[in-house]
């Protein structure tokens, strides 16, 4: 908690607000594409797939307030770029 309090607060506020204290750490990307290394290939994932929030440092985007949201036809476009194993 004392090394990383942004992470430690986010984990506890999520933990008040499901009931949920888990973490699951996994690769961040879609499946066929390579793994997120920067913010905006976070942004870039974030946006063409089903996450609802996302927390990059001091800043959450909420996929429901976001004014620049992909339509259903430019998400697949993007994800099929990516071969699916």
């Amino acid at each position: 908690a004392l090394d990383h309090p942004l992470l430690h607060q986010l984990l506890c506020d999520f933990e008040r607000l499901s009931g949920c204290a888990v973490l699951v750490n996994t690769s961040f990307n879609v499946r066929g594409e390579p793994i997120v290394c920067t913010p905006r290939d976070a942004y870039a994932c974030f946006a063409v797939t089903d996450m609802d929030a996302l927390v990059l440092g001091d800043f959450v985007l909420q996929k429901d307030a976001l004014p620049d949201r992909l339509s259903a036809a430019a998400r697949e476009r993007h994800l099929a770029q990516f071969p699916q194993d």
